[in-house]
């Protein structure tokens, strides 16, 4: 499971600017989003620079409060 879509919403931001940034298609991004699909390794690294977080933001349980 990863956050993406959790620091997505956190940062305001929307799949259609993040897959123009990757270059990958809207559905693709999607399905990182939803958790159909994990991104490979290199993809969650692109992925944590353009959102600007740490890696570990995207993969780590947000700690319960």
């Amino acid at each position: 499971m990863n956050r993406i879509k959790e620091v997505m919403e956190e940062k305001g931001i929307k799949q259609t600017w993040l897959s123009e940034r990757l270059g990958k298609s809207y559905s693709q991004v999607n399905g990182y989003v939803q958790n159909r699909h994990q991104p490979r390794l290199e993809v969650l690294f692109q992925i944590a620079e353009i959102l600007e977080v740490e890696v570990k933001t995207l993969i780590e349980e947000k700690p319960k409060k």
